[in-house]
């Protein structure tokens, strides 16, 4: 596993549990918002090479031996392992790695961005995962712009109805950003994920690095504002809260 950061201890990213984040390398998403660049570009040798644009990124790993004795030690005293990106469902050793961290007794939560629901399904299915998030990144139609890449919106689909259909608690969650989202744009994606248990509305960070440069220093909403479209995500959920 290519383990590109770790946050030791998170009160807000697995809901009612403590635990720690795993950040795995690589995302197949270039999302121009994105504040976690360092865990965007690809690391092995074979995806460098496909990534023209990026291949000078050099950014230190952790080592899966150090991860698994801080994770030893941690025994007792936190829940779970949030493991997030990036995107992990990138990576085909995920299900052993999961294994490896449920073995120390830990409960998993998964970040991901959905494109990959032949992995997720094999995750659900070795009940491998405690708590599922998916990233609703905008309406369908507007999906490749705000992501910026091509998406194969079938897959995104099914991930949605394999994860609402789970039977696991789980949450999608959206990051708004003027310029990419406006109020209609809620409506379009309560109706993508109608009837869902949880919606979580969030606001972009501008003061940071972030994918694309041009979004860096730029408004963000404000809390009335997230305030407002969570109103508006409240008619298609059972819960749309803005996290503030």
């Amino acid at each position: 596993m290519l383990i590109g950061g770790l946050e030791k201890l998170t009160l807000l990213d697995y809901p009612d549990k403590l635990a720690a984040i795993v950040f795995t390398q690589g995302c197949n998403f270039r999302c121009h918002f994105c504040y976690n660049p360092m865990l965007v570009w690809p690391r092995t040798s074979e995806a460098l090479a496909a990534d023209e644009i990026h291949t000078e990124k050099d950014y230190p790993l952790i080592q899966e031996d150090d991860l698994f004795l801080f994770l030893k030690d941690r025994q007792g005293k936190i829940d779970g392992v949030v493991i997030t990106g990036g995107e992990p469902t990138l990576h085909a050793d995920l299900p052993e790695f999961i294994r490896k961290i449920r073995a120390l007794g830990y409960l998993i939560k998964l970040d991901s961005n959905g494109t990959n629901p032949e992995m997720l399904a094999r995750l659900l299915a070795a009940k491998l995962i405690d708590y599922i998030a998916m990233d609703i990144k905008a309406p369908w139609a507007k999906y490749e712009q705000v992501v910026g890449v091509p998406v194969n919106l079938e897959n995104l689909k099914k991930s949605v109805k394999m994860i609402m259909t789970s039977g696991l608690p789980y949450e999608f969650r959206t990051t708004l950003v003027p310029g990419l989202h406006q109020a209609e744009d809620i409506k379009q994606m309560g109706k993508m994920i109608i009837g869902a248990s949880r919606w979580y509305l969030q606001k972009f960070k501008p003061d940071t690095g972030l994918v694309d440069v041009a979004f860096e220093g730029k408004d963000t909403f404000s809390d009335k504002d997230l305030r407002a479209f969570a109103l508006i995500g409240a008619d298609f959920v059972k819960e749309c809260r803005a996290r503030i």
